[in-house]
């Protein structure tokens, strides 16, 4: 007997349980008379049968072998297909169309908050699917770069889990030379915009970039590459460090400690943090020194100018040079909005001619280094827009542009070994980068450059 498997017209299942069933009892039905007949004839002399009888016979076996030779539809799994959803598409429609049960999709929405996520797929996306027929077998969604939702079938049920990709790491070196701005630089160099801000930011405490750099300077960065299937997805962190300022080099390298914790510090262990920034505004120009000796704008007598103004648009950010806690806000005289914070018992800083201050701010909060406290302005006795900065140490006012800022924490000394292996090869990096390379000459002058070479 051949049973035909190939696959037909998709039947309703109910249909299919009808005839499966109808088949069992046809075939156990003819079993039972074929013993009985087998019975019947040990034990009676056998009895010949009429034309009528052999017709009813033929037909009955057609019947049966009919039945059992019926094609039943077994559909085959698929494979993967592919399916980008559309303008206006969710979980439910998409399911809709490619003709899967609609208690499928239900189910997959209940298997945790990875999978809730299929209710916020938008066009674009895509969705990788293989089923049978109406069944859902798998299903994969990329959650982002790093992780995928695995939906498969198991059973009667789903289960859900969430794939974690192993990402390749590569470093790359970047060189620059400043012949205008740091910016400028930086984009013809090729280093990409965050990396600039993240360089200006980390060597902040030690160089004024909007005083200081002369053209000449030149940076290098190492930072990571990160890639998928060898495939670039973005870039990672800045690893290390070079600014030349004036022919001064200032090196920074991230160490991660056995914690996990990251931070940049100078080669031999030093925090590159430093208890303060030099100034408390992301961009400054500098309108009036210090000057003990100043003549005032406007009362046009001999007072001692003992900060630093720097002028801004009203309503630039102005930011805690340090970690401290508000020791005073309010009007003060000729300084107008003001605000002075205490860090510590030695240092204080003032911020003076404020627009306003920043919102929940009082006297005694707490606020962390780069945090902001208020606004540029011309409250007081100001003929323009700009903020007024003092830095006092133990009450003596100290110039804050030039005076020597207190570091943040070193490196523990029991980890100063791990230190030293782990920022080894990126130090020797820096180095390779920005030295020349005799091996890209051409070929043809390389045995003249190495005997002109003492």
């Amino acid at each position: 007997m051949k049973l035909d498997y190939s696959p037909a017209e998709q039947v309703p299942r109910s249909a299919r349980r009808i005839v499966l069933a109808a088949t069992v009892c046809v075939v156990g039905l003819a079993t039972l008379v074929s013993r009985e007949s087998i019975a019947k004839r040990d034990l009676a002399p056998p009895v010949p049968l009429s034309d009528v009888d052999v017709a009813e016979a033929v037909a009955y076996e057609q019947a049966i072998q009919s039945a059992v030779s019926d094609p039943l539809v077994v559909p085959a799994a698929s494979e993967w297909s592919t399916v980008r959803i559309q303008p206006g598409q969710t979980l439910s429609t998409v399911f809709e169309a490619e003709g899967l049960a609609s208690d499928h999709w239900m189910a997959i929405l209940d298997l945790g908050p990875d999978a809730r996520q299929l209710r916020r797929i938008k066009a674009g996306d895509s969705l990788e699917i293989r089923k049978s027929g109406d069944d859902l077998l798998e299903l994969r969604y990329e959650l982002d770069d790093l992780r995928t939702l695995h939906v498969q079938r198991v059973e009667d049920r789903f289960e859900a889990n969430t794939l974690t990709a192993e990402l390749e790491r590569h470093t790359r070196s970047i060189t620059g030379t400043i012949d205008s701005s740091l910016f400028i630089a930086g984009q013809k160099a090729g280093l990409p915009v965050r990396m600039v801000m993240e360089l200006a930011e980390l060597f902040r405490y030690d160089i004024d970039f909007a005083l200081d750099l002369r053209d000449g300077d030149r940076f290098t960065v190492v930072m990571e590459e990160l890639y998928k299937d060898g495939v670039k997805l973005r870039d990672g962190d800045m690893l290390a460090a070079e600014f030349v300022n004036q022919g001064k080099v200032h090196r920074a390298v991230r160490y991660k400690d056995g914690e996990g914790r990251s931070a940049f510090y100078t080669p031999d262990g030093q925090s590159l943090r430093k208890a303060f920034f030099r100034t408390p505004l992301d961009v400054v120009r500098i309108s009036s020194h210090f000057n003990l000796r100043r003549r005032h704008p406007i009362l046009n007598t001999i007072r001692a100018h003992k900060g630093v103004d720097y002028a801004a648009g009203s309503g630039t950010p102005i930011k805690a040079t340090g970690d401290g806690r508000v020791a005073f806000m309010g009007i003060k005289g000729g300084y107008g909005r003001v605000v002075i914070l205490q860090h510590g018992q030695s240092y204080e800083t003032l911020y003076a001619h404020m627009s306003r201050y920043r919102a929940g701010l009082r006297a005694g909060s707490k606020v962390k280094q780069g945090q902001i406290i208020g606004y540029v302005g011309s409250s007081g006795l100001a003929t323009a827009p700009h903020l007024h900065y003092e830095f006092r140490v133990n009450g003596i006012h100290k110039n804050p542009v030039n005076i020597v800022m207190p570091r943040a924490n070193p490196i523990p000394r029991q980890q100063l070994t791990a230190f030293q292996s782990q920022i080894a090869p990126l130090i020797s990096q820096i180095e390779s980068a920005r030295t020349p390379r005799v091996a890209q000459a051409p070929a043809a002058i390389l045995p003249a450059i190495s005997a002109a070479t003492p």
